[in-house]
């Protein structure tokens, strides 16, 4: 094989008594409650990722302590015991595995194990995800006890078959709230100095070590600068990271803190690939140990280069590794053109809270084993020759089109009425900051262009004669959403009077088809609580508008919190002048005014010459009923079966068209009806 500047990704590396085959360190995140809370489909997950070349994988957060209890545990042999699956799945592609142990303190949720959060002192926590917490103020035999279960739970994965014990203290978990002088208000020998307050991490990481001995590398993931209040400032991680060297095998270096919005997120519109570096880069001047750094790292040239200079030991992914778990092999053999990059719209970090693990690149992520998906693999067609047509080249569309082709279907054809495949990623990717969303269509243009049995037509626009007449048995319509132009009131599910009027927009009337506001005042409606009200918004500002924004709910973009972006947006858009008027709904639109009104009914008038309505979508489903509702015209046109996929449905999240779109192209069966789903009849 020829040498490659990216050989060196492909070195093993030594950490302690254990060797990781190469440099791609698969990070910790949750799988969400429907994975976690099953470890065999959690081991199909990570499987996944290790046969794609990852060297070392890590389980998501893993807790041992009552206090602090979720699904993923070791506070028993017998929950220990239920990970085994994980490991034995790791190891069976030559692959590390690493237990995340940790203790989230004052941010663990009382309500599910009722017990008082602990935390080094008695400082609440108005946390995003379980609400206000008072913890109590840990005694000295609580701190030890806990610093004793942290041991017995390293052993106990060590007998489950992990070969590296991460001690968590990142994120604003209770190590690094010892080590914060933001939560961390003691008196006694584990408060004060910067010494005092590292006691306890250094405590746990020798107990650890010398329980598990030398079978188990030890791994300390930390948050070297929190940028925030919720942690330490980069002198002091470095300086921690220098008390701590000898006690750890690796250093697993991260940014931010659960106080100010996960900035180690890095959500693409708000920070570039790399951001970390700023900070983490510098980690390699306090210790001689291995780095394993994170960034949302996309660029196999970035990833070469940080290891080449001497910045990172190993390089770091989550996102990267779930938009694709076979990033590590497809860069040894030179495929960068089949690369499915992280487009950083997070919407896998939204997911995990409420749900399971979704991507917006790669449907397959959390179904390796509930669906028996793949990425890399589809069953061939069994009648390849079946005449398909989809109509709609958005996301769904697209996702359809290019499974049916790679299962070897000759005889696709993708229409959309635009010059080219997105759908709304057409205009929504033209917001600021929102271009890398583009990428999820560069992506599936480049596969479909590759397809022999994939055809697009653009500017083809179709009613049902068209659709009847093309010649097709199967017919898949993937006509995507719109938003509502009556604005459909969110507290009564009815249009909002005055919504006809000309002055008022939607954002596909304004991003899509060329219409300007009337007037320099704009009033921007954001009744969905996702990005579209904000960004849009904000492309008002850019373009010399004066923006108001009216939201019903307590803050603008609420929906968008986890995802890291909806922050930032709220900052630039009052930087920019705007003014974000919450918790009121409106009530009617007048010729120069916006009408609205809070919980109380108290009314307010905000002078407008044009309003923009992103209150709710409808989805474009009129072709498809009025297909199916003529069984008999149907079958004079030899169609057998009509499916619709995405927002045709059911508006929704990106991540869920692209899916659905997945789900239709992997279950068509040889008659054109779809198999069962196997989600649908597991126990």
């Amino acid at each position: 094989m020829t040498a490659s500047r990216y050989d060196l990704l492909f070195d093993p590396v030594q950490i302690g008594p254990v060797t990781a085959p190469n440099r791609f360190y698969g990070l910790p995140y949750s799988l969400g409650h429907g994975i976690d809370a099953d470890p065999l489909r959690a081991a199909a997950h990570h499987a996944t990722r290790a046969e794609g070349g990852w060297g070392v994988i890590t389980a998501g957060e893993c807790t041992f302590s009552v206090e602090s209890d979720h699904l993923l545990s070791v506070a028993t042999d017998e929950r220990a015991q239920a990970l085994r699956p994980i490991t034995e799945a790791v190891h069976a592609h030559g692959a590390l595995a690493s237990l995340e142990l940790a203790h989230s303190g004052v941010v663990a949720s009382p309500l599910e194990v009722r017990t008082p959060a602990l935390a080094p002192s008695q400082l609440q926590f108005e946390g995003s995800f379980f609400g206000r917490t008072i913890p109590k103020a840990m005694e000295r035999d609580e701190i030890h006890r806990v610093q004793r279960e942290w041991a017995a739970a390293a052993v106990r994965g060590r007998d489950a078959g992990f070969d590296l014990i991460c001690v968590y203290g990142a994120h604003s978990s209770l190590l690094m709230q010892f080590l914060s002088p933001f939560y961390n208000h003691r008196e006694d020998e584990y408060g004060g100095s910067l010494e005092n307050r590292a006691r306890m991490w250094l405590e746990t990481l020798a107990l650890v070590r010398e329980a598990v001995g030398d079978t188990c590398g030890i791994v300390a993931r930390v948050a070297v600068d929190a940028l925030g209040p919720g942690g330490v400032d980069l002198e002091e991680g470095l300086a921690f990271i220098r008390m701590a060297d000898p006690l750890v095998d690796l250093w697993d270096i991260t940014i931010g803190g659960l106080d100010n919005s996960r900035v180690d997120l890095t959500p693409s519109r708000v920070y570039e690939e790399g951001f970390a570096l700023t900070w983490s880069g510098r980690v390699h001047e306090a210790t001689d140990k291995p780095i394993a750094l994170n960034g949302r790292f996309t660029t196999p040239d970035l990833m070469a280069d940080l290891v080449r200079k001497g910045t990172a030991t190993l390089v770091g992914g989550a996102r990267p590794g779930i938009a694709d778990p076979f990033l590590p092999q497809k860069i040894r053999a030179g495929r960068f053109d089949d690369v499915v990059e992280c487009i950083g719209c997070n919407q896998c970090a939204q997911r995990h809270m409420v749900g399971s693990l979704s991507c917006s690149q790669n449907p397959t992520a959390g179904e390796e084993r509930r669906r028996g998906w793949h990425p890399e693999r589809f069953e061939r067609a069994e009648n390849p020759d079946l005449p398909i047509l989809i109509v709609g080249a958005g996301p769904a569309g697209m996702e359809a089109a290019t499974v049916l082709g790679r299962r070897g279907f000759q005889m696709v054809h993708l229409v959309d009425a635009r010059p080219r495949m997105g759908g709304h990623l057409e205009w929504f990717a033209s917001l600021p900051g929102f271009r890398p969303w583009a990428r999820l269509t560069e992506l599936r243009e480049h596969r479909i262009g590759r397809l022999s049995g994939v055809q697009f037509a653009p500017r083809t626009e179709l009613d049902a004669a068209g659709v009847r007449d093309y010649g097709a048995e199967v017919v898949i319509l993937a006509t995507g959403a719109r938003w509502a132009p009556s604005g459909l009131s969110l507290s009564t599910h009815a249009p909002i009077p005055g919504a006809d009027a000309e002055q008022v927009l939607t954002p596909e009337q304004l991003l899509l088809d060329g219409r300007r506001p009337a007037g320099k005042r704009v009033v921007v409606v954001d009744g969905e609580g996702e990005l579209v009200g904000a960004a849009t918004a904000q492309w008002l500002q850019r373009e010399g508008y004066d923006v108001e924004i009216v939201t019903p709910w307590p803050t603008v973009a609420i929906h968008a919190e986890h995802a890291g972006e909806a922050p930032t947006l709220r900052r630039e858009l009052v930087q920019g002048g705007a003014e974000l008027v919450t918790g009121m709904v409106v009530t009617a639109i007048e010729a120069d005014a916006v009408v609205c009104a809070d919980e109380f009914g108290r009314e307010r008038r905000i002078a407008a010459d044009a309003v923009v309505l992103a209150t709710q979508r409808r989805s474009r489903d009129a072709l498809y009923h009025e297909l199916v509702g003529d069984r008999a015209a149907l079958d004079a046109a030899g169609i057998v079966a009509v499916h619709r996929a995405g927002d045709c449905v059911a508006p929704r999240m990106l991540a869920e068209s692209t899916f659905e779109g997945h789900r239709i192209g992997r279950l068509l069966g040889p008659d054109g009806a779809l198999a069962t789903d196997p989600a649908l009849v597991l126990a």
